[in-house]
């Protein structure tokens, strides 16, 4: 009997015969014939374009081998569909018309309608699941409430998100009535990708890394294990992955994801070490080393799958997603290195004791 797709099985710990390998921002970014569409589109319009967004999702897999394809949407999306008055700038990333400084702004949040709201993103992932080999998995994703929340409350990306964290001490009500619209909106959202054909999600948590590990328990950790107890009967892998979440590892294995993406400031063995290996990981290259001459890019993938052991539940990824100017070629490579080394260090492995 088929075991579903390679990532799949890696992400439930199973034995498999290489290492499933996908990357970050894979979608866009590095490929030409996706930047020929940003030349008449932009990223909204993309993303509500299914015809389009699912192409757009589908390029990096003519492009390398990949085990999976990640849908093309901003992590903003749901909020637009919600009702929040937006804009993606260039160079800049989300604008908020108007951030939210009060209860009344945390209301003006709508609880999202999938099916009503961002229909668009339901049927891209409906066009490209029909295109996918069945060994190919499909990932959807959203943005976690703490990401979500910083934008709207300092409007803009920030460094020191310090309005973000003036609210959350100072007028603790209103953040967690914040985060509990957030948490809802995102179990709304991601389920309806569930139905909609995904393989796995994937919960972003860009700058989660800004707390420490007692405002983590305390204004963030409810959230994510709400959303992944609400998600978890569905039975699809649940990826939790944020940056420069070093102190934040043990906190986040007990949320309820069944995959921990790590980024690379921590080496791959020592966070499986911390989190247990009762969880899958993903990662975790530095996306620089894309950068790096052919050997010193080869040395550094090999580090990570020699890191894993051959344990069952890695999968291959970057420790956060390509950056602009990153080298096709190399993309391709790194692609082509992961399933032919993995492939011979599965072969040859010896059997590990699993650590629960």
């Amino acid at each position: 009997m088929p075991r579903g797709p390679l990532l799949v099985q890696a992400a439930r710990r199973e034995s498999v015969e290489r290492t499933p390998v996908w990357f970050m921002r894979q979608a866009g970014r590095i490929l030409p014939e996706y930047r020929a569409i940003r030349e008449r589109l932009t990223l909204i319009e993309i993303s509500q374009r299914p015809e389009v967004a699912a192409e757009v999702t589908l390029q990096p897999l003519r492009r390398m081998p990949l085990d999976a394809a990640i849908m093309f949407a901003d992590i903003m999306t749901p909020l637009i569909g919600a009702g929040v008055a937006l804009d993606i700038v260039e160079g800049v990333g989300p604008v908020i018309e108007r951030p939210i400084r009060d209860d009344a702004g945390v209301r003006a949040i709508r609880a999202l309608q999938p099916d009503q709201d961002v229909p668009y993103v339901l049927e891209t992932l409906r066009l490209v699941r029909r295109e996918l080999e069945p060994a190919q998995a499909l990932i959807g994703f959203a943005g976690a409430p703490f990401t979500l929340a910083a934008y709207l409350v300092e409007g803009r990306p920030s460094r020191d998100f310090v309005r973000t964290k003036s609210l959350m001490y100072g007028a603790p009500a209103t953040w967690h009535m914040l985060m509990d619209r957030l948490a809802e909106l995102t179990v709304s959202y991601l389920r309806a990708q569930i139905g909609a054909g995904v393989d796995a999600v994937q919960v972003f948590d860009s700058w989660v890394g800004a707390l420490s590990p007692d405002d983590y328990a305390q204004f963030v950790q409810p959230y994510m294990r709400r959303i992944f107890t609400s998600l978890g009967s569905a039975g699809v892998p649940m990826i939790h992955f944020g940056v420069m979440t070093s102190t934040l590892l043990e906190a986040m294995a007990t949320d309820g994801a069944s995959v921990i993406g790590l980024d690379w400031r921590v080496p791959l063995d020592e966070g499986w070490s911390r989190i247990g290996y009762d969880l899958a990981v993903q990662g975790n290259l530095d996306p620089v080393a894309l950068f790096a001459p052919p050997d010193v890019l080869e040395a550094k993938a090999l580090d990570v799958l020699q890191r894993a052991g051959g344990r069952p539940g890695h999968i291959f990824n970057l420790g956060h997603g390509f950056l602009p100017g990153t080298p096709l070629d190399n993309a391709i490579r790194l692609a082509e290195l992961v399933r032919h080394e993995s492939a011979r260090l599965h072969e040859h492995r010896r059997p590990l004791a699993i650590i629960a």
